[in-house]
Protein backbone atom coordinates (compact mmCIF):
# COMPACT_ATOMS: atom_id res chain seq x y z
CA UNK A 1 0.00 0.00 0.00
CA UNK A 2 1.35 3.12 -1.40
CA UNK A 3 1.48 6.57 -0.27
CA UNK A 4 -0.07 9.49 -2.37
CA UNK A 5 0.04 13.15 -1.40
CA UNK A 6 0.08 14.76 -4.58
CA UNK A 7 -1.15 13.56 -8.28
CA UNK A 8 2.86 13.25 -8.94
CA UNK A 9 3.29 10.48 -6.45
CA UNK A 10 -0.19 8.44 -7.32
CA UNK A 11 1.15 8.54 -10.62
CA UNK A 12 4.65 7.21 -9.27
CA UNK A 13 3.03 4.40 -7.13
CA UNK A 14 0.90 3.06 -9.83
CA UNK A 15 3.76 2.65 -12.12
CA UNK A 16 6.15 1.57 -9.45
CA UNK A 17 3.96 -1.35 -8.59
CA UNK A 18 1.40 -0.56 -5.87
CA UNK A 19 -1.54 -2.50 -5.03
CA UNK A 20 -3.37 -0.20 -3.47
CA UNK A 21 -2.95 3.72 -2.94
CA UNK A 22 -3.79 5.80 0.14
CA UNK A 23 -4.42 9.40 0.12
CA UNK A 24 -6.44 12.30 1.69
CA UNK A 25 -9.08 14.87 0.99
CA UNK A 26 -9.23 18.43 2.66
CA UNK A 27 -8.38 17.98 6.33
CA UNK A 28 -9.48 15.46 7.96
CA UNK A 29 -6.36 12.81 7.69
CA UNK A 30 -3.46 12.92 9.59
CA UNK A 31 -1.10 14.41 6.68
CA UNK A 32 -3.36 17.61 6.36
CA UNK A 33 -0.12 19.74 7.02
CA UNK A 34 2.77 18.23 5.03
CA UNK A 35 0.98 16.43 2.21
CA UNK A 36 -0.55 18.28 -0.62
CA UNK A 37 -4.20 17.01 -0.50
CA UNK A 38 -6.49 16.16 -3.18
CA UNK A 39 -9.99 18.40 -2.79
CA UNK A 40 -13.16 16.25 -2.57
CA UNK A 41 -13.62 17.04 -6.18
CA UNK A 42 -10.69 14.92 -7.27
CA UNK A 43 -11.98 11.42 -5.55
CA UNK A 44 -13.79 10.28 -9.11
CA UNK A 45 -10.36 10.94 -10.53
CA UNK A 46 -7.93 9.03 -7.91
CA UNK A 47 -10.11 6.24 -7.95
CA UNK A 48 -10.46 6.10 -11.96
CA UNK A 49 -6.70 6.05 -11.94
CA UNK A 50 -5.96 3.26 -9.42
CA UNK A 51 -8.67 1.22 -10.88
CA UNK A 52 -7.72 1.87 -14.35
CA UNK A 53 -3.90 0.24 -13.00
CA UNK A 54 -5.52 -2.58 -11.39
CA UNK A 55 -5.00 -0.63 -7.73
CA UNK A 56 -7.03 -0.32 -4.99
CA UNK A 57 -8.22 3.56 -3.70
CA UNK A 58 -8.05 3.97 0.03
CA UNK A 59 -9.92 7.35 1.84
CA UNK A 60 -7.98 8.64 4.64
CA UNK A 61 -10.33 9.99 7.46
CA UNK A 62 -8.05 9.15 10.65
CA UNK A 63 -8.01 12.12 12.58
CA UNK A 64 -10.33 12.62 16.31
CA UNK A 65 -13.20 14.49 14.89
CA UNK A 66 -15.05 17.40 16.48
CA UNK A 67 -18.87 17.83 17.06
CA UNK A 68 -19.25 20.24 13.80
CA UNK A 69 -17.39 18.29 11.49
CA UNK A 70 -19.34 14.98 11.52
CA UNK A 71 -21.79 15.88 8.73
CA UNK A 72 -19.19 17.08 6.62
CA UNK A 73 -17.15 13.61 7.62
CA UNK A 74 -20.71 11.69 6.41
CA UNK A 75 -20.61 13.81 3.24
CA UNK A 76 -16.88 12.85 2.44
CA UNK A 77 -17.47 9.46 3.13
CA UNK A 78 -20.58 9.47 0.71
CA UNK A 79 -18.89 11.03 -2.30
CA UNK A 80 -15.91 8.22 -1.75
CA UNK A 81 -18.55 6.20 -2.12
CA UNK A 82 -20.47 7.08 -4.53
CA UNK A 83 -16.34 7.78 -6.54
CA UNK A 84 -16.09 3.95 -6.17
CA UNK A 85 -13.31 3.83 -3.32
CA UNK A 86 -12.57 0.64 -2.21
CA UNK A 87 -12.62 1.72 1.50
CA UNK A 88 -12.10 3.86 3.99
CA UNK A 89 -8.98 4.41 6.28
CA UNK A 90 -10.25 5.47 10.30
CA UNK A 91 -9.62 5.06 13.79
CA UNK A 92 -12.19 7.63 15.70
CA UNK A 93 -15.57 5.76 16.65
CA UNK A 94 -17.64 8.01 15.17
CA UNK A 95 -15.68 7.68 11.80
CA UNK A 96 -16.19 3.83 12.18
CA UNK A 97 -20.42 4.27 12.74
CA UNK A 98 -20.17 6.69 9.44
CA UNK A 99 -18.74 4.18 7.63
CA UNK A 100 -20.59 1.16 8.38
CA UNK A 101 -23.77 3.54 8.21
CA UNK A 102 -22.86 4.60 4.96
CA UNK A 103 -22.12 0.75 3.85
CA UNK A 104 -18.27 1.69 3.29
CA UNK A 105 -15.54 -0.61 3.70
CA UNK A 106 -13.36 0.21 6.64
CA UNK A 107 -9.72 -0.21 7.61
CA UNK A 108 -8.85 0.13 11.04
CA UNK A 109 -6.10 3.11 11.23
CA UNK A 110 -2.71 2.66 13.62
CA UNK A 111 -4.27 5.52 15.29
CA UNK A 112 -6.63 3.17 17.45
CA UNK A 113 -3.65 1.27 18.84
CA UNK A 114 -4.66 -2.48 18.35
CA UNK A 115 -2.61 -4.83 20.14
CA UNK A 116 -4.19 -7.84 21.17
CA UNK A 117 -6.53 -10.39 19.74
CA UNK A 118 -9.87 -9.57 21.81
CA UNK A 119 -9.47 -5.62 20.24
CA UNK A 120 -9.11 -7.32 16.89
CA UNK A 121 -12.27 -9.47 17.72
CA UNK A 122 -14.12 -6.01 19.05
CA UNK A 123 -13.24 -3.91 15.73
CA UNK A 124 -14.06 -6.72 13.28
CA UNK A 125 -17.33 -5.34 13.60
CA UNK A 126 -16.52 -2.98 11.82
CA UNK A 127 -13.17 -3.09 9.81
CA UNK A 128 -12.12 -5.94 7.45
CA UNK A 129 -8.36 -5.06 7.73
CA UNK A 130 -6.71 -3.86 10.81
CA UNK A 131 -3.38 -2.13 11.25
CA UNK A 132 -1.70 -2.86 14.48
CA UNK A 133 0.17 -0.72 16.64
CA UNK A 134 4.00 -0.27 15.56
CA UNK A 135 5.42 -0.96 19.06
CA UNK A 136 4.31 -4.93 18.65
CA UNK A 137 7.14 -7.31 18.26
CA UNK A 138 6.81 -9.83 15.11
CA UNK A 139 6.17 -12.73 17.68
CA UNK A 140 2.85 -10.63 18.81
CA UNK A 141 1.72 -10.11 15.43
CA UNK A 142 2.39 -13.32 14.52
CA UNK A 143 0.12 -14.67 17.46
CA UNK A 144 -2.68 -12.31 16.69
CA UNK A 145 -2.47 -13.76 13.21
CA UNK A 146 -2.68 -16.96 14.33
CA UNK A 147 -5.72 -15.90 16.41
CA UNK A 148 -7.66 -14.60 13.94
CA UNK A 149 -7.34 -17.84 11.89
CA UNK A 150 -8.00 -20.39 14.83
CA UNK A 151 -10.69 -18.49 16.17
CA UNK A 152 -12.56 -17.31 12.91
CA UNK A 153 -12.66 -13.94 13.14
CA UNK A 154 -14.25 -12.04 9.96
CA UNK A 155 -15.22 -8.80 9.10
CA UNK A 156 -18.69 -6.96 8.11
CA UNK A 157 -17.29 -8.74 4.48
CA UNK A 158 -17.70 -12.27 6.05
CA UNK A 159 -13.78 -12.62 5.29
CA UNK A 160 -11.12 -13.63 7.61
CA UNK A 161 -10.09 -10.15 9.30
CA UNK A 162 -6.48 -9.05 7.51
CA UNK A 163 -3.92 -7.71 9.24
CA UNK A 164 -1.57 -4.75 8.36
CA UNK A 165 1.76 -3.09 9.25
CA UNK A 166 3.74 -0.61 8.96
CA UNK A 167 6.60 -1.45 6.47
CA UNK A 168 9.27 1.76 6.24
CA UNK A 169 9.11 5.24 6.32
CA UNK A 170 9.26 7.81 9.41
CA UNK A 171 8.48 6.68 13.07
CA UNK A 172 6.60 8.60 16.07
CA UNK A 173 8.67 8.50 19.10
CA UNK A 174 4.39 8.43 20.72
CA UNK A 175 2.62 5.90 21.18
CA UNK A 176 0.98 4.72 17.48
CA UNK A 177 1.51 8.79 16.65
CA UNK A 178 -0.60 9.47 20.06
CA UNK A 179 1.54 12.80 20.57
CA UNK A 180 0.37 15.96 22.47
CA UNK A 181 3.66 17.56 21.91
CA UNK A 182 2.80 19.78 19.09
CA UNK A 183 -0.57 20.79 20.65
CA UNK A 184 0.97 21.73 23.71
CA UNK A 185 3.46 24.11 22.44
CA UNK A 186 1.13 25.24 19.58
CA UNK A 187 -1.96 24.95 20.64
CA UNK A 188 -5.37 23.39 18.93
CA UNK A 189 -4.14 23.99 15.59
CA UNK A 190 -1.06 22.29 15.88
CA UNK A 191 -2.67 18.78 17.34
CA UNK A 192 -0.84 15.50 15.90
CA UNK A 193 -4.24 14.16 16.31
CA UNK A 194 -5.35 16.52 14.13
CA UNK A 195 -2.85 16.05 10.78
CA UNK A 196 -1.37 19.27 11.89
CA UNK A 197 2.04 18.28 13.85
CA UNK A 198 4.71 20.72 13.69
CA UNK A 199 7.10 17.74 14.22
CA UNK A 200 9.25 19.45 17.15
CA UNK A 201 10.47 16.16 18.53
CA UNK A 202 12.55 16.40 15.23
CA UNK A 203 14.02 19.46 16.58
CA UNK A 204 17.33 19.13 18.95
CA UNK A 205 17.22 19.80 22.72
CA UNK A 206 19.18 20.81 25.70
CA UNK A 207 18.85 19.58 29.09
CA UNK A 208 19.73 22.58 31.68
CA UNK A 209 20.03 22.03 35.30
CA UNK A 210 18.17 24.50 37.12
CA UNK A 211 20.50 24.94 39.80
CA UNK A 212 23.66 25.88 38.31
CA UNK A 213 22.37 26.92 34.58
CA UNK A 214 24.83 24.49 33.05
CA UNK A 215 23.56 23.34 29.49
CA UNK A 216 24.27 19.67 28.23
CA UNK A 217 23.77 18.79 24.66
CA UNK A 218 21.89 15.17 24.79
CA UNK A 219 24.57 12.88 23.04
CA UNK A 220 24.27 14.59 19.93
CA UNK A 221 21.21 12.42 18.88
CA UNK A 222 17.30 14.35 18.62
CA UNK A 223 16.19 12.00 21.45
CA UNK A 224 12.50 12.04 20.51
CA UNK A 225 13.19 11.79 16.82
CA UNK A 226 13.65 7.96 15.96
CA UNK A 227 15.48 6.31 12.97
CA UNK A 228 12.87 5.85 10.16
CA UNK A 229 11.98 2.54 10.04
CA UNK A 230 13.11 -0.29 7.37
CA UNK A 231 11.73 -4.03 7.02
CA UNK A 232 13.58 -4.94 3.84
CA UNK A 233 16.24 -6.60 5.76
CA UNK A 234 13.42 -9.03 7.72
CA UNK A 235 10.59 -8.66 5.31
CA UNK A 236 10.45 -12.66 4.79
CA UNK A 237 10.03 -13.00 8.10
CA UNK A 238 7.02 -10.56 8.51
CA UNK A 239 5.24 -12.07 5.28
CA UNK A 240 6.01 -15.76 6.78
CA UNK A 241 3.90 -14.60 9.32
CA UNK A 242 0.73 -14.01 7.40
CA UNK A 243 0.80 -9.81 7.65
CA UNK A 244 -1.80 -8.92 4.40
CA UNK A 245 -0.94 -5.04 3.94
CA UNK A 246 2.72 -3.44 3.94
CA UNK A 247 2.32 0.32 4.85
CA UNK A 248 5.01 2.40 3.05
CA UNK A 249 5.01 5.72 4.70
CA UNK A 250 5.39 8.88 2.88
CA UNK A 251 2.39 11.12 1.96
CA UNK A 252 4.58 14.42 2.45
CA UNK A 253 7.53 12.92 0.28
CA UNK A 254 8.26 13.62 -3.61
CA UNK A 255 6.86 11.44 -6.28
CA UNK A 256 10.56 9.93 -6.81
CA UNK A 257 10.68 8.68 -3.10
CA UNK A 258 7.34 6.94 -3.75
CA UNK A 259 9.00 5.55 -7.30
CA UNK A 260 12.04 4.50 -5.34
CA UNK A 261 10.32 2.99 -2.16
CA UNK A 262 7.41 0.98 -3.60
CA UNK A 263 9.21 -0.33 -6.38
CA UNK A 264 12.14 -1.92 -4.08
CA UNK A 265 9.40 -3.21 -1.75
CA UNK A 266 7.16 -4.65 -4.81
CA UNK A 267 10.60 -6.67 -6.68
CA UNK A 268 11.33 -7.76 -2.71
CA UNK A 269 7.78 -9.03 -2.39
CA UNK A 270 7.72 -10.93 -5.87
CA UNK A 271 11.36 -12.39 -4.89
CA UNK A 272 9.54 -13.77 -1.92
CA UNK A 273 6.97 -15.52 -4.04
CA UNK A 274 9.11 -16.69 -6.27
CA UNK A 275 11.85 -17.93 -3.62
CA UNK A 276 14.60 -15.77 -4.80
CA UNK A 277 14.63 -13.37 -1.64
CA UNK A 278 17.67 -14.30 0.48
CA UNK A 279 20.16 -14.59 -2.46
CA UNK A 280 18.37 -10.39 -3.90
CA UNK A 281 18.49 -9.43 -0.06
CA UNK A 282 22.24 -10.24 0.12
CA UNK A 283 23.59 -8.25 -3.16
CA UNK A 284 22.90 -5.22 -0.95
CA UNK A 285 21.08 -3.72 -4.23
CA UNK A 286 17.78 -3.16 -2.60
CA UNK A 287 18.89 -0.94 0.45
CA UNK A 288 21.49 0.72 -1.79
CA UNK A 289 18.06 2.05 -3.73
CA UNK A 290 16.53 3.24 -0.52
CA UNK A 291 19.01 5.17 0.73
CA UNK A 292 19.50 6.85 -2.58
CA UNK A 293 16.20 8.88 -1.49
CA UNK A 294 14.92 10.32 1.93
CA UNK A 295 15.85 9.28 5.45
CA UNK A 296 16.77 9.64 9.02
CA UNK A 297 18.59 6.81 8.98
CA UNK A 298 17.14 3.30 9.61
CA UNK A 299 16.22 1.33 12.30
CA UNK A 300 16.27 -2.15 10.37
CA UNK A 301 14.83 -4.13 13.41
CA UNK A 302 12.59 -1.65 15.01
CA UNK A 303 10.05 -3.24 18.01
CA UNK A 304 9.37 -6.36 15.46
CA UNK A 305 12.46 -7.60 16.37
CA UNK A 306 12.15 -6.82 19.75
CA UNK A 307 14.33 -3.81 19.34
CA UNK A 308 13.98 -0.73 22.57
CA UNK A 309 13.27 2.48 21.58
CA UNK A 310 16.58 4.20 21.30
CA UNK A 311 18.00 4.48 17.81
CA UNK A 312 17.76 8.06 17.10
CA UNK A 313 18.24 10.17 14.50
CA UNK A 314 21.62 12.15 14.29
CA UNK A 315 19.65 15.07 12.22
CA UNK A 316 16.06 15.89 11.40
CA UNK A 317 17.58 16.41 7.82
CA UNK A 318 17.46 14.08 4.75
CA UNK A 319 20.68 11.37 4.87
CA UNK A 320 20.05 10.46 1.62
CA UNK A 321 23.17 9.52 -0.51
CA UNK A 322 21.89 11.13 -3.44
CA UNK A 323 20.11 14.66 -4.00
CA UNK A 324 18.40 16.43 -6.72
CA UNK A 325 18.56 19.43 -8.08
CA UNK A 326 16.70 21.46 -10.31
CA UNK A 327 17.64 21.82 -13.88
CA UNK A 328 14.67 22.69 -16.40
CA UNK A 329 11.02 21.57 -17.87
CA UNK A 330 10.13 19.72 -20.48
CA UNK A 331 8.76 21.67 -24.03
CA UNK A 332 7.91 18.87 -25.66
CA UNK A 333 8.18 15.16 -26.30
CA UNK A 334 8.09 13.18 -29.65
CA UNK A 335 6.71 9.72 -29.33
CA UNK A 336 7.65 8.30 -32.61
CA UNK A 337 11.26 8.90 -31.68
CA UNK A 338 11.35 8.86 -27.72
CA UNK A 339 12.75 11.73 -27.27
CA UNK A 340 12.19 14.89 -24.93
CA UNK A 341 13.21 18.69 -25.05
CA UNK A 342 14.02 20.46 -22.02
CA UNK A 343 14.42 24.17 -21.29
CA UNK A 344 17.40 24.44 -19.43
CA UNK A 345 16.77 26.69 -16.36
CA UNK A 346 19.19 26.34 -13.90
CA UNK A 347 22.95 25.36 -14.21
CA UNK A 348 23.68 22.91 -16.93
CA UNK A 349 22.66 19.24 -18.44
CA UNK A 350 25.49 17.14 -19.59
CA UNK A 351 26.09 13.91 -21.33
CA UNK A 352 26.30 11.06 -18.62
CA UNK A 353 24.48 13.12 -15.85
CA UNK A 354 21.66 10.89 -14.13
CA UNK A 355 18.26 12.53 -14.22
CA UNK A 356 14.98 12.64 -12.45
CA UNK A 357 11.85 13.50 -14.75
CA UNK A 358 8.85 14.54 -12.34
CA UNK A 359 4.96 15.37 -13.34
CA UNK A 360 1.29 14.98 -12.19
CA UNK A 361 0.55 12.42 -15.21
CA UNK A 362 4.09 11.03 -15.35
CA UNK A 363 5.06 10.35 -11.81
CA UNK A 364 8.77 9.67 -11.50
CA UNK A 365 11.13 8.62 -14.50
CA UNK A 366 14.29 8.12 -13.80
CA UNK A 367 17.17 7.91 -16.83
CA UNK A 368 20.88 9.17 -17.72
CA UNK A 369 21.53 11.55 -20.72
CA UNK A 370 23.56 9.44 -23.07
CA UNK A 371 23.32 12.00 -25.69
CA UNK A 372 22.20 15.70 -26.66
CA UNK A 373 21.28 18.00 -29.06
CA UNK A 374 20.71 21.25 -29.11
CA UNK A 375 20.19 24.56 -31.38
CA UNK A 376 17.89 24.85 -34.36
CA UNK A 377 19.59 22.09 -36.43
CA UNK A 378 20.33 19.89 -32.97
CA UNK A 379 23.62 19.50 -33.38
CA UNK A 380 25.52 17.23 -30.62
CA UNK A 381 26.69 18.40 -28.06
CA UNK A 382 28.13 17.21 -24.70
CA UNK A 383 26.47 19.93 -22.09
CA UNK A 384 23.41 22.50 -22.62
CA UNK A 385 23.57 25.35 -20.32
CA UNK A 386 21.25 27.45 -18.87
CA UNK A 387 18.61 28.62 -21.19
CA UNK A 388 19.00 26.64 -24.37
CA UNK A 389 16.90 23.99 -25.36
CA UNK A 390 18.54 20.69 -25.39
CA UNK A 391 16.80 16.69 -26.45
CA UNK A 392 17.50 13.29 -25.49
CA UNK A 393 16.18 10.57 -25.60
CA UNK A 394 13.80 9.03 -22.52
CA UNK A 395 12.89 5.19 -22.09
CA UNK A 396 9.20 6.09 -21.89
CA UNK A 397 6.88 9.19 -22.27
CA UNK A 398 7.02 12.70 -20.69
CA UNK A 399 4.73 15.25 -20.64
CA UNK A 400 5.22 19.08 -21.11
CA UNK A 401 5.47 20.83 -18.16
CA UNK A 402 6.94 18.08 -16.23
CA UNK A 403 10.47 19.17 -14.21
CA UNK A 404 14.12 17.58 -14.79
CA UNK A 405 15.89 17.58 -11.54
CA UNK A 406 20.02 16.37 -11.88
CA UNK A 407 20.84 13.28 -9.39
CA UNK A 408 24.05 14.52 -7.78
CA UNK A 409 26.07 12.29 -5.08
CA UNK A 410 24.67 14.02 -1.59
CA UNK A 411 27.37 16.86 -0.45
CA UNK A 412 29.08 17.02 -3.90
CA UNK A 413 27.45 20.14 -4.57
Amino acid sequence: MAPAGSWASLAAALNAGADSVYFGVGKMNMRARSANNFLASDLAEIVSKCHGRGARAYLTLNTILFDRELDEARGLCRMAKEAGADALIGADLAVLQIARDEGLSLHLSVQANVTNLAAVQFFAAFADVIVLARELSLDQIRGIIEGIRKNGIVGPSGNPVQIEIFAHGALCVAFSGKCQMSLSLYGPKASANRGACFQPCRRNYLVTDQETGEELAIDGHQVMSPKDLCTLPFLDQILDAGVSVLKLEGRGRSADYVSTVVRVYREAIDAWKDGSFPAKRESGEWMAELEKVFHRGFWEGGYYLGKPLGDWAATSNSQATEKKIFAGEITKYYARIGVAEVYVRAGAVRVGDEVWILGNTTGAVRTKVTELHIGEDGHPATQAEQGVLASFPVPEKVRVGDQLYRITTAGSF
